[in-house]
């Protein structure tokens, strides 16, 4: 559990004493001291205090010095000091500042120009720039590129004024000039942002008329045309033709960032196939060159992205994408696999297998630490491809059986799981698979796998030779009866009667314990030695894995063991016609069934036998003593029938989850149609042809459809401010991923003009503001929209409030407008989705974090019930639909969810029907984080009282 440390740090403010010894250092002639004296003064400054009594100070002292490093402290002290009175208009002082700025452009040193340079971008105020106008234009000529460059932003920073462009009339010209005899990288890339910025035309013709020489240019240049050219498609769409073949020229750019972004803006410009297919080729170059992780990772979701809108030219690619499983992270693996099994098709499924059995036999040589993770992906890769195209699975299942005595057990209970559905969906692989399965079933060491592996010779060993292998592989594999002998017990109990305690060290009784290989011994604790007593009964360690594990106690294991073979002896009684053999198998089976019973109830047992598994050994001891046709129909048909119903309700719920993926539009009957082939061809390329068909076939088929209808985005608007106050405010507010966004309207209720008018924003939880609030004027009956960002860092429910702060020319004060809380819903966080119910409870075991909310409902419907808790948390049930069926009085069901973060949410509903008709029971929540496990449990609590 992460606990928060507290660390209280002693530091003084700007108190007189503090400020007196500032001003004392500052006075002085050590430049050391000064140094150190303008760092608190700075210091002081960020942490809130106003010290106006060092400025005169400062401009005596601290502007004539010479040193570097003061001129810099100095130039970040003027930054952070307030230059406006409560007025906005700029106090008399800072024309103290302006000769020396004046001096510090005209400096012969270079670093001093460059700084004070980049000084002036960071200034607001016209007046004291407006006469530092002539001196910033003699640097854009200076010798030093570092002058120059600072220079060009200084141009473009002051010509973004309010009253820039009056300053700098001819400003775009000179840049354009500059910009055309400039031979240095980084000044050449500022003069180019500053034309995009603020006068764009001319970028554009500059662009246009060096086209040749694009991909010669630098790397930060090329990211700022790329910048440019997405800003010129987006308003003008018609002309993205002649700049798509810019994007395609720097694809072959010698920096990864620059291919990166040709690559993300030409899906974002075009869905023609020629473009698609090239930037899909670009990020799996780039995620064959890249070694960072998270690079892979981001380039995978590139991948995905492209998957799910360009499907059939990502299925030309699928080899290129399985070669980053080559990378030893398994996220990255993970992801990877993820993608490639959407793509798989009947002309690519063979070498998509054949590369992932490569994969499987690779993790055998055990040099990394997770090779055993890593098979189980491949494991359910392979699964996952048998069961979309049954014809591979003849050469993938044997080569999966081999792994089914893995050390891993979720690997191998993969294997098992796969061999299971295989060989009920290939009829034509069940002699070749039980063949197999027998041979290596003693290799099995795994208490979860022998059950579904008995499950299955229990179920598909149908002709005689299979049966009689079957039982005896399951003999071999049990050992020599009896389990525990009787006799045995009571020499071991009188033997520990007589022994007495000699002394402190001596242990006062001898027990009996179950070794490895199945014999048993007694342990004295005193002398600290084992030995063997005389015993009926001797287990080889090589074939008894089931002997093992039913002597640590494991009789679930029993109970199928009891059931396969009953299954067995009945199936043998059809196939055999020796009644003298079948009533021979039927009592070696009621043996191995008593055998078991008797072990557990005998002391030696680690813990006596379960209720249930002795109920199913006596149901089967039974059935094999009186044995009749309705009761062989059941136990050797309707348990399959049963498997088989369970499989196809698993591919029907696959095929609606794939159904639900596909993106459904419509297209409104008055929407216009271009008819691009009646237009001309002439000057166009084959990439705007292709283009353009794309174009038309997507709106014609209705894809060109908004994100949101208007009453969306009208459930989306929040009321901030009362309709009788001054100022009223309202919220329209945007989730997406790790951002929200908020576009609050401000609308000015009053006759006055609102000064310096401040939304002031606080927050709750796990959310960050972005930006510093600005200062605003708002004239009478005017409205305007201040849009703040927010950083969100984990599901935790989180609230955002906050004020609006205002002056009046009539009123000093400031006044304040206190705005209603935002809640930002959880629900924006997470998506249904869908996990393995063996992923499920791996998880269910692994979390920690766990929420129990009591059941508080008026609905009455079992049913009704679970369907409203999944649409009150928008979770995916993975109960199927026929285990819900029915009137039975009470349910249980597991719901499912994934957060835009990777977290998992889990959630388990126990309920039942009282007899008053009231529903009772819990719901119990897990997670690994305690945000998203509290936040889902305060959601259902407040919904689950009826369908509000």
């Amino acid at each position: 559990m992460d606990k928060s440390s507290t660390l209280l740090v002693h530091y003084d403010k700007g108190t007189p004493a503090v400020a007196k010894e500032i001003k004392e250092a500052l006075e002085g002639n050590d430049v050391e001291a000064k140094v150190d004296a303008m760092k608190k003064a700075v210091m002081l400054l960020l942490n809130g205090e106003t010290i106006p009594q060092l400025f005169i100070t400062i401009i005596r002292y601290v502007l004539p010095s010479e040193d570097h490093t003061i001129q810099k402290l100095l130039l970040l002290y003027l930054e952070l000091i307030e230059k406006t009175d409560s007025k906005g208009k700029v106090l008399p002082e800072m024309i103290l500042i302006c000769q020396n700025l004046r001096n510090n452009l005209m400096h012969p040193n270079e670093y001093i120009r460059g700084v004070t340079l980049r000084f002036l971008c960071r200034l607001k105020e016209t007046e004291i720039v407006e006469p530092l106008t002539p001196s910033v234009l003699q640097n854009l000529e200076h010798r030093h590129p570092f002058v120059r460059r600072n220079a060009i932003l200084a141009v473009m920073a002051i010509y973004k004024l309010p009253n820039g462009e009056q300053l700098f009339v001819d400003a775009p010209e000179m840049i354009e000039k500059a910009l055309s005899t400039e031979q240095d990288p980084s000044a050449k890339r500022n003069a180019f942002l500053m034309l995009f910025t603020c006068a764009e035309e001319r970028a554009v013709n500059y662009l246009l008329s060096n086209v040749d020489k694009v991909s010669d240019w630098n790397e930060s240049l090329q990211m700022v045309v790329l910048e440019l050219i997405r800003s010129v498609c987006k308003t003008k769409p018609a002309e993205k033709g002649k700049y798509i073949k810019i994007i395609i020229s720097l694809l072959s750019a010698t920096s990864s960032a620059v291919i990166y972004e040709c690559a993300g803006t030409l899906v974002s410009l075009s869905s023609a196939p020629t473009a698609i297919r090239a930037a899909a080729n670009t990020y799996c170059q780039l995620l064959l060159s890249q070694s960072d992780n998270n690079v892979k990772l981001i380039l995978l979701d590139r991948l995905s992205e492209l998957k799910s809108s360009h499907r059939d030219i990502m299925v030309e690619l699928i080899i290129d994408v399985l070669r980053v499983l080559s990378s030893p992270n398994l996220d990255i693996r993970r992801k990877t696999l993820d993608i490639a099994l959407d793509l798989i098709t009947h002309h690519n499924i063979n070498e998509v297998v054949q590369m992932l059995k490569k994969e499987v036999v690779k993790t055998q040589s055990g040099e990394l630490e997770k090779n055993g993770e890593y098979r189980q992906m491949l494991i359910q890769a392979i699964h996952a491809c048998a069961v979309k195209f049954p014809e591979v699975a003849s050469t993938v299942v044997h080569l999966l059986m081999d792994f089914l005595g893995d050390s891993n057990v979720a690997s191998a209970l993969d294997v098992i799981s796969f061999v299971r559905e295989i060989i009920e969906t290939n009829p034509k692989l069940r002699v070749s698979i039980i063949t197999r399965l027998l041979d290596t079933f003693y290799q099995i060491r795994a208490g979860k796998v022998c059950p579904c592996a008995l499950w299955i010779i229990g179920e598909y060993c149908l002709s005689l030779s299979e049966v009689e292998s079957g039982i005896s592989t399951i003999k071999q594999c049990l050992g020599e009866l009896p389990f525990y002998s009787v006799s045995e017990e009571s020499e071991l109990t009188e033997a520990s009667k007589k022994i007495q305690p000699t002394s402190s060290a001596m242990v006062s009784s001898r027990k009996p314990v179950i070794l490895a290989d199945g014999t048993y011994a007694t342990q004295s604790a005193a002398s600290e030695t084992t030995f063997s007593t005389p015993t009926v009964v001797q287990g080889a360690l090589t074939s008894g894995n089931l002997r093992a594990l039913l002597l640590t106690g494991d009789f679930f294991l029993g109970a199928v063991v009891a059931c396969t073979l009953t299954k067995l002896v009945l199936r043998l009684e059809e196939v055999q016609s020796s009644k003298t053999e079948v009533n021979k198998t039927v009592t070696q089976a009621l043996l191995i069934m008593v055998s078991m019973l008797q072990l557990g109830q005998s002391p030696a047992s680690p813990h006596p036998i379960d209720n249930d598994s002795y109920e199913r050994i006596v149901l089967c001891i039974k059935l094999l003593c009186h044995r009749n046709d309705e009761m062989k129909k059941i136990w050797l048909e309707s348990c399959r029938q049963s498997f088989v119903k369970m499989i196809s309700e698993k591919q029907l719920r696959e095929m609606e989850e794939l159904k639900a993926k596909t993106q459904t539009t419509h297209a409104q009957p008055d929407d216009l149609i271009d008819f691009f082939h009646l237009k001309s061809r002439k000057g166009m390329s084959q990439l705007e042809l292709e283009d353009q068909v794309q174009d038309d076939l997507k709106r014609a088929t209705g894809e060109f459809t908004k994100d949101e209808n208007d009453a969306n985005k009208l459930n989306r608007i929040l009321q901030l401010t009362g309709f009788s106050d001054p100022v009223y405010a309202e919220a329209y507010v945007t989730v997406h991923h790790y951002d929200i966004a908020l576009e609050v309207t401000v609308i000015n209720r009053t006759k006055e003009t609102l000064q310096n008018l401040c939304l002031e924003l606080a927050t709750m939880g796990d959310l960050k503001l972005v930006e510093r609030p600005q200062n605003y004027s708002l004239a009478p009956a005017t409205s305007m929209q201040i849009k703040a960002n927010i950083k969100v860092s984990s599901t935790e429910t989180g609230v955002i409030f906050g004020n609006i702060v205002y002056e009046t020319s009539n009123v000093m004060e400031r006044n304040v407008v206190v705005l209603n809380d935002i809640h930002i819903d959880i629900m924006d966080y997470i998506s249904p989705a869908v996990c393995s119910d063996v992923a499920f409870r791996t998880m269910w075991a692994e979390f920690e974090w766990e929420n129990k909310v009591a059941v508080n409902t008026k609905i009455e419907n079992e049913r009704e019930f679970l369907d409203h808790i999944i649409k009150s948390t928008n979770m995916k049930c993975l109960t199927g639909p026929s285990e819900l069926e029915g009137e039975c009085g009470f349910l249980a069901a597991n719901l499912y969810a994934k957060s835009v973060f990777g977290e998992d949410a889990l959630v388990n509903v126990s309920i039942e029907k009282q007899t008053d008709g009231a529903l009772s029971g819990y719901i119990r929540i897990r997670s690994k984080t305690q945000g998203i496990a509290l936040s889902l449990g305060d959601k259902i609590t407040l919904k689950q009282k009826g369908s509000s």
